[in-house]
């Protein structure tokens, strides 16, 4: 008997595989095209006042299109925050990451967090903060909290460069670095609302001042 040629089934895998790939590239295109849409929508009204038409005419979308790749304005804010909020911190460490010491890493990370153009950034990441608060879905917490902790992490590591370069001293690393984490979001809230008026010269100095005081510099030998 003659072995039987391999039927049509052997290439139904491949069209299917073939149909996803044909459906999945415009879908996440059309989603990061709102997402982007979303981001300044946000920015500049807060996320309360942003809805469904606001950000399908910012994407030059119809409703019907936002509607389709999102189930609630809640995810597509959510997305959106998290988008910029992800950029912005990988433009700090990268900066960071390019400083030739741990001390100057350090100073280019406080003058990026504070600057004429960072108070969007700041509304974005209160906002963020509020909508974690709300009782949302435990997707979003879970990616808050990873986000709060890659961001002390972030610190942290910038300050033991600075020990292990030989240019601070500091035995309470961890206590540190949660003090220049809720330093500067108090900062931030301060000069968003200028209540009382702070400048972004002000708050970077108040900042380098706890550097300073609790990564005290060696002396040379």
């Amino acid at each position: 008997m003659t072995p039987a040629k391999p039927t049509q089934a052997a290439k139904s895998p491949r069209r299917a595989v073939a149909a996803a790939d044909r459906t999945r590239q415009p879908t996440e295109v059309r989603r990061r095209l709102i997402v982007e849409a979303a981001v300044p929508l946000i920015a500049e009204r807060g996320y309360a006042a942003v809805g469904v038409r606001e950000v399908a005419a910012a994407a030059g979308v119809s409703v019907g299109t936002v509607t389709y790749h999102f189930g609630s304005v809640q995810e597509i804010l959510s997305e959106a925050m998290v988008l910029h909020i992800e950029r912005y911190y990988a433009e700090l460490s990268e900066a960071a990451e390019q400083a030739s010491s741990g001390a100057e890493a350090l100073r280019l990370l406080v003058d990026a967090l504070f600057t004429e153009d960072t108070d969007r950034h700041w509304r974005m990441w209160f906002e963020y903060w509020n909508v974690g608060d709300q009782g949302t879905d435990e997707a979003f917490a879970r990616g808050q909290a990873e986000r709060y902790e890659a961001w002390h992490r972030q610190i942290r590591a910038l300050a033991e460069r600075g020990v292990a370069d030989g240019e601070f001293t500091g035995s309470d690393l961890d206590g540190f670095t949660a003090r220049f984490a809720a330093l500067a979001d108090g900062l931030a809230l301060q000069r968003l609302r200028q209540a009382p008026p702070l400048s972004t010269a002000d708050a970077r100095r108040h900042l380098n001042r706890l550097i300073e005081t609790e990564l005290v510099r060696r002396s040379p030998e």
